[in-house]
């Protein structure tokens, strides 16, 4: 490539319209996900998604292509060096790559390259696990703070970087603890409309929800699910977190199962992950606020993500549509 080539982010990339197809470009991106699939002639091609921490890109690479080689020797969660020209597909970017270098160990030492293609949560973490330790010492039933305390104690450092998911909601470094954070701001705000549900179990099982995640889920640039994770799926493993740090504090047998029924039914419906339907008001409260905080990541990505440019962002799985991201203007001050 001539190297006068620009060198592009995904952010800047996606503010390019059609009127730039067939531009050529450079960019150092992390493989993501990287899905072999068989076209109807039966040749293959990979769907790959590419990214950075501005965001993300799919693109299709055929059998063909020297690209796809490279992909198939270097994986998902390596870093690659591609260049390529702007393209679209059904009016989203999917850029066409013609070259793509995998990364040595080595060259990714440089000064701040790690910090350009590791998405993070926009909070600082620092002070959202201070608000989660903070939710967690507001609990008033002695032995259930215990619990949750204990939970926290074994799988905090890992929690505190752990994202909330592989690609659906808050799918990027501390997303999980900006998740539980936000659901456990939205329970503070609504508990006092629901005096039906114990606000100390609720709380506390906001809390614990998706602490299997911590477990489920390894990788530093690119997110997959570990060994026990794919064995046993994250509801399990915070089943059995609760379970053990319950037991350990011991919190008495219904409330120990209350709290245990609040993360096997949390998911919601038995398609989603679920092991049981809620079956208590807390748990109800519980998932329903899960599901309300999940959908809204999905809108808070997709508005941080989009460009100046952009009226839609691209199909969102979870919201089964694309979302309208030109805003509204501001409303003027009486």
């Amino acid at each position: 490539m001539a190297e006068d080539t620009p060198s592009l982010t995904i952010r800047e990339l996606k503010a390019l319209d059609s009127a730039a197809s067939g531009r050529a470009f450079t960019s150092i991106l992390v493989v993501k996900k990287l899905a072999a699939k068989t076209a109807a002639n039966g040749n293959p091609f990979y769907s790959v998604e590419l990214g950075d921490r501005t965001g993300s890109v799919s693109c299709t690479v055929f059998g063909d292509s020297p690209v796809f080689e490279v992909l198939k020797a270097a994986g998902e969660g390596a870093v690659v060096r591609v260049e390529g020209k702007v393209d679209f597909y059904q009016g989203r970017h999917s850029p066409r790559l013609n070259r793509a270098v995998a990364l040595a160990e080595a060259e990714l030492s440089a000064p701040g390259l790690l910090e350009t293609l590791v998405e993070v949560a926009p909070e600082d973490p620092e002070v959202l696990w201070g608000e989660l330790i903070a939710f967690v010492d507001t609990l008033r039933h002695d032995e259930l703070r215990l619990a949750v305390r204990g939970v926290f104690e074994e799988i905090g450092e890992v929690f505190r970087w752990s994202p909330a998911a592989v690609a659906m909601h808050h799918a990027y470094r501390h997303g999980l603890l900006e998740h539980t954070v936000h659901m456990a701001r939205a329970g503070r705000a609504l508990l006092p409309l629901y005096p039906e549900v114990d606000a100390d179990l609720a709380m506390a099982g906001l809390l614990l929800h998706d602490t299997g995640k911590a477990i489920e889920y390894e990788g530093t640039l690119a997110t997959k699910r570990s060994r026990r994770g794919i064995l046993q799926g994250h509801v399990v493993l915070g089943y059995q977190l609760a379970r053990k740090h319950g037991i350990k504090a011991r919190l008495d047998a219904d409330r120990l199962e209350r709290l245990e029924h609040i993360i096997l039914s949390h998911q919601g419906e038995p398609e989603w992950g679920a092991a049981v339907y809620a079956a208590t008001p807390e748990a109800v409260f519980v998932s329903m606020i899960d599901n309300l905080d999940a959908r809204m990541g999905m809108v808070q990505r997709a508005l941080r993500q989009a460009g100046e440019q952009d009226e839609f962002s691209e199909r969102l799985p979870g919201l089964n549509s694309a979302l309208l991201t030109r805003r509204l203007p501001p409303t003027p001050a009486r």
